[in-house]
């Protein structure tokens, strides 16, 4: 089964880190991430550009509105995903427990995906 991991980083905790706690950060996420593909386990995984670069579409009383940024005010921000094939719920979970992002306070939703066409 597949399982989409999204990455929310807490932009004022990532701001404060230095430059050298944010690289090793992002080399410790590349070495999880290349242990994660030799396993089979990573179907795909994408870091985003900042927020900043975001455009948000709302339709709004049969008009479509356009505004820079992300969509809500909030402090963290999706930064990027993976996509994992895992046996089970478990095993994702166990995959995402061990994120390097986890120490700098990222927080981790991990969904599945859906399998078929969406229909209530």
């Amino acid at each position: 089964m597949r399982y989409l991991m999204l990455i929310n980083i807490h932009t004022a905790r990532w701001a404060q880190l230095s430059s050298e706690e944010k690289n090793q950060i992002h080399a410790d996420c590349g070495v999880w991430h290349e242990e994660l593909v030799r396993a089979g386990k990573s179907v795909d995984g994408v870091a985003l550009q900042p927020p900043s670069t975001a455009t948000t579409l709302r339709e709004v009383n049969g008009k479509v509105s356009i505004t820079d940024g992300p969509f809500a005010e909030t402090k963290e921000v999706l930064g990027g995903f993976a996509t994992l094939e895992c046996v089970d719920l478990d095993e994702a979970l166990a995959i995402a427990k061990r994120f390097p992002g986890l120490r700098v306070g990222t927080a981790l939703e991990v969904r599945p995906l859906m399998t078929g066409p969406c229909v209530d």
